[in-house]
């Protein structure tokens, strides 16, 4: 009978101690939420890329992202959407933001000609990110919606917190700095400002080159919107005015999209950030990023 009470008591002691140690009813150990991913052994798919600043790296990109044969739109700038974009390896997209029919849309100038609700296109993003948590991505938006109407889209689609507000004057974090503290999206507008402090009028931050060419002999590195110096440098490398599949292949071969990224960096004296081309998966986008990153 001794030997039986003993350890009912004993049971019990380490039964409530195991409530006690997870937190269970008790106050002052409030749930800390869901763990922060491990550190990462990689960071946008290298090891190497890991302890560079954001503003030395290079990283492949589309323009007008959101425009995509695969979602019926007309003379759409790639074939791709934004979800199969992220899952083949791009980095930063040039999105246009729009208010149509009361509801907020990715749209190119005209909605009839092609639109996907904002918040699913972001709610599409933060589940990639969920699934790849050491990623971090740029979104660089032509903005047509109010910054309030952003953030709460944003707020939305649960991609808010994972925003990364830059401050003036401070050196860019690494990718390392930027996953260890769960900011993986970069968000530049080209009309807007903050606040919110993580929506950046990216004109402050960034530069580019113009983007109006009409055949590959046009192509040039000359200082178009933003400051040369800036601490971000866009490439522009399409052909227009109309996006087709021939024009993408084109400017994305290798010994045009290389030379021109070479010569842009000279000329500019600082790494192309962010490459953007129409119909990426045509070419050699990845291949001439992974050269400007030493790969």
């Amino acid at each position: 009978m001794h030997g039986t009470r003993f350890s009912l008591h004993a049971l019990l002691w380490t039964a409530s101690f195991g409530l006690l140690a997870c937190g269970s009813g008790d106050p002052a150990n409030p749930d800390p939420g869901p763990e922060k991913p491990p550190p990462p052994s990689q960071c946008n798919g290298r090891a190497e890329l890991c302890d560079r600043p954001f503003d030395t790296i290079a990283f492949p990109a589309t323009h007008n992202a959101m425009s995509s044969f695969e979602l019926g739109w007309a003379a759409p700038n790639q074939n791709f959407g934004m979800k199969r974009q992220l899952e083949d390896g791009v980095r930063a997209m040039l999105i246009d933001t729009h208010r149509w029919n009361d509801d907020l849309y990715l749209c190119h100038s005209i909605c009839e000609l092609g639109h996907t609700l904002l918040v699913d296109a972001l709610v599409e993003m933060r589940v990639f990110l969920d699934a790849h948590p050491h990623e971090v991505v740029t979104l660089i938006i032509q903005d047509g919606i109010t910054p309030e109407e952003t953030e709460g889209v944003f707020e939305k689609s649960g991609l808010a917190g994972r925003t990364y507000a830059h401050e003036a004057g401070t050196p860019w974090p690494t990718l390392r700095e930027l996953l260890l503290d769960g900011k993986q999206l970069v968000v530049g507008a080209e009309g807007e400002r903050p606040p919110p402090a993580w929506y950046h009028h990216f004109w402050d931050i960034a530069w580019d080159t113009p983007y109006s060419f009409e055949s590959v002999d046009d192509f040039n590195c000359a200082p178009n919107r933003g400051t040369q110096g800036n601490d971000l440098f866009l490439l522009n490398h399409w052909i227009g005015p109309i996006p087709t599949p021939e024009r993408g292949k084109a400017a994305n071969a290798y010994e045009v999209l290389s030379a021109r990224a070479q010569q842009c960096q000279t000329e500019g004296g600082q790494i192309p950030n962010f490459v953007a081309v129409d119909f990426y998966d045509l070419g050699a986008l990845f291949q001439v990023v992974d050269e400007l990153n030493g790969f």
